[in-house]
């Protein structure tokens, strides 16, 4: 990996959207399944004329069925093949993909950019409903419905003692080689006027399904079978733990990845690359 293209190519940021109910996640898979990143790329080289396939570089890889509003990729693309369809190159996408992948906005991206190593925050909100009679037809492919009532405040209590940085080991799949200890920069809940709850998450980076349990432990909360103590005591074990559930993903949408300052992305890079250990503990490579 690199933090400028190779000589010949620019590197081009991609902002882009997706409903992912239609999507096996955001990275390419064997055997035709339909994802976002092979989506994009093919539409890139045909709307290109290219013979070979640009890959792809996600600020953050979601899973099957997960939303997306505010994804950021990147991709190193010839330089002559960048000059030739850059002005048209956005309305030619717009008529070659699906309706439920839109990319938004292509510039040239700034010295040092990497759409994975560079940002410094990912922000998801997850949408839920407990409403008796269920969700909102016309919300249901965002918005989980809960069966039982919901006490905001006691999952706000609840996710204090999950902010700062730990190891995430408890809320996380665990993929080899990779580290769980990730900063959680926020965790609020707050209820709107039409009843949804939104859960708002912010965090240096996110390990594999570490949303979506969060979100699990808090409505065992909010919902009176735990205790507000109970997340940060699941935390503090440091294994899994049967009671807290991957809740289903069609309610998790990623809303916006926050970069540095353009002279501090390339630093930010080499940072996110380096191995991170929690004080006294022994590294673990970054993922």
């Amino acid at each position: 990996m690199s933090d400028e293209a190779a000589p010949g190519f620019v590197r081009v940021r991609l902002d882009l959207s997706y409903d992912g109910a239609g999507f096996h996640g955001w990275a390419k898979q064997a055997g035709g399944r339909r994802t976002v990143q092979g989506e994009i790329e093919d539409a890139l080289r045909t709307v290109t004329r290219s013979q070979e396939t640009y890959e792809l570089t996600v600020a953050g890889r979601t899973d099957a069925g997960v939303h997306a509003r505010g994804q950021v990729a990147h991709v190193d693309l010839p330089a002559g093949l960048w000059a030739e369809h850059r002005e048209k190159l956005l309305k030619r996408l717009a008529g070659r993909l699906a309706k439920d992948v839109r990319v938004w906005r292509l510039s040239e991206a700034p010295a040092g950019f990497d759409a994975r190593f560079s940002a410094i925050w990912r922000r998801y909100a997850y949408r839920v409903a407990d409403h008796p009679g269920g969700v909102d037809p016309l919300l249901r492919g965002h918005v989980l419905w809960h069966d039982r009532p919901l006490d905001v405040d006691a999952m706000n209590e609840a996710a204090q003692a999950l902010l700062g940085e730990h190891d995430f080991a408890a809320y996380c799949k665990k993929r080899e080689g990779a580290t769980t200890i990730r900063t959680l920069q926020e965790l609020s809940l707050a209820r709107g006027a039409d009843g949804v709850i939104t859960a708002t998450v912010r965090a240096d980076a996110f390990c594999h399904n570490m949303v979506r349990s969060l979100i699990g432990a808090l409505l065992f909360v909010g919902d009176g079978h735990r205790g507000p103590e109970w997340p940060g005591k699941v935390l503090a074990a440091g294994v899994r733990d049967s009671a807290v559930h991957v809740v289903r993903p069609h309610g998790l949408t990623l809303e916006e990845v926050g970069y540095p300052a353009d002279d501090l992305l390339a630093a930010r890079s080499r940072q996110a690359r380096n191995r991170r250990s929690l004080p006294g503990a022994a590294g673990c490579a970054a993922c």
